[in-house]
């Protein structure tokens, strides 16, 4: 079974060519995509035209790489609990846009059907499309509201996350279940050229969020923290969110809602989303009652995370650090690996994995579709050749063979999955 490529005419309709067969993209390479990874695009995945941009595909006749000269090219974007395998082939115009914060998986159409090449890497549904119930989100931010009518945090996660940017962890809050999001900090100590809550205004690509605007105080976070983790299934709260900075330059606002939560209730466990700059903030909040920890990065090669992440006053050596302490403590470990097809699964990166994954012990990756201008992203990091590349699906296998312990996803697991992974999750 081979795709065939889409187009969009630019007014918001999508078409096949049937003269062409519809390949992927790794790195700066566009090339077919193997049979088996075509799966049909998961409920809750969107298509994107991509301004500017060709398609390219495989001549159905000649089996020649050649350009889709109608209309422009689309993408798709994955929904979460799935890994892109291939970013969508194409050949952008000579000062072409720069395209917005989103992934960019290729996508193709057959018999009726469209089909992208991804893999489902996480079983738990808690954001699945078909789960959110608009009626009950609303009844659950009216009730927040009035429950607790002074809280700024409660208000935020309101107003901005449910309500305007569908934030789906604040969505899932509202609604009493699984993880509850906890922005924290508005400030960042590194300057992530994909940052998606603060954008240089010299930049050509905006920030599709706004970021936090107030420090909270740890008695704003224990009022609504302490009830979900009481009554919420799989209940887990989570500091550090897309909407907010690095939520280890507030972290003794956090160790003391930490401390102060856990004098209520046992229940649930307690998570940071982190970049992991500061080890010994990590160790105090440890010591405090932290349960685990997700630590982002785009590479675990310090010279393309470097380039990327441009850190204030750390290191990628403090990285590490943090998630092996928290190991060390008995603790879970994560990181939020931004996932891009031709540098993810190149050879370097591949052996740089295997090192972290030795050093630091940690329990899980999650494979996150990276949300970025292909093109863009791989000019920002002057990387001109990503050097061979194994295929993410043959890197995921190797790891898993080497390190069989190691737990793949694209969530925070709550407490109840920790302890059994394979067979206890949310549903």
């Amino acid at each position: 079974m081979s795709p065939y490529v889409l187009y969009s005419d630019g007014k918001g309709n999508i078409f096949e060519d049937k003269t062409l067969y519809a390949i992927g993209r790794s790195g700066w390479d566009a090339m077919p995509v193997p049979e088996e990874d075509w799966i049909e695009l998961p409920d809750g995945g969107s298509l994107y035209e991509l301004p500017d941009r060709k398609a390219l595909g495989m001549d159905v006749k000649t089996g020649d790489l050649r350009m889709c000269e109608k209309g422009w090219a689309v993408a798709a974007f994955i929904p979460p609990a799935h890994t892109g395998l291939y970013l969508a082939a194409f050949e952008a115009i000579p000062d072409a846009q720069t395209l917005p914060l989103f992934c960019y998986t290729a996508a193709g159409w057959h018999n009726n059907k469209f089909y992208v090449p991804a893999v489902r890497i996480e079983r738990d549904i808690r954001q699945e499309c078909k789960g959110y119930d608009k009626q009950k989100i609303n009844e659950g931010v009216e009730h927040m509201l009035a429950a607790y009518p002074h809280n700024r945090l409660v208000e935020h996660l309101a107003n901005n996350c449910a309500l305007t940017y569908d934030c789906p962890a604040a969505r899932n809050y509202f609604m009493g279940r699984w993880e509850c999001p906890v922005p924290v900090s508005p400030a960042c100590n590194a300057n992530c050229i994909g940052c998606i809550s603060f954008q240089p205004q010299e930049e050509t690509i905006g920030s599709p969020q706004d970021r936090l605007t107030f420090k909270p105080t740890a008695e704003e976070i224990v009022e609504f923290t302490v009830p979900h983790l009481e009554s919420a299934p799989y209940p887990l709260i989570s500091f550090g969110q897309g909407c907010e900075g690095e939520p280890l330059l507030m972290w003794e606002t956090i160790r003391d809602s930490i401390i102060e939560i856990r004098k209520h209730t046992n229940k649930g466990s307690i998570n940071i989303n982190t970049n992991g700059s500061k080890p010994d903030a990590v160790k105090e909040l440890v010591k405090a009652g932290l349960n685990s920890i997700r630590v982002s990065l785009n590479s675990v090669r310090p010279e393309i995370y470097t380039k990327y992440y441009l850190p204030n006053n750390y290191t990628f050596e403090d990285i590490r650090e943090s998630a092996k302490i928290v190991r060390q403590a008995g603790g879970w470990a994560s990181i939020n690996y931004f996932t891009f097809p031709g540098m993810t699964d190149s050879i370097a990166e591949y052996e740089a994995l295997r090192d972290f994954i030795k050093y630091t012990d940690i329990s899980m990756i999650q494979w996150r579709n990276f949300n970025i201008d292909p093109d863009w992203y791989l000019g920002k990091l002057g990387v001109s050749d990503t050097g061979e590349c194994m295929g993410l699906r043959q890197m995921m296998e190797l790891i898993h063979e080497e390190f069989p312990n190691l737990k793949f996803g694209y969530y925070n697991p709550p407490a109840e999955r920790m302890k059994n992974f394979d067979v206890d999750f949310a549903h």
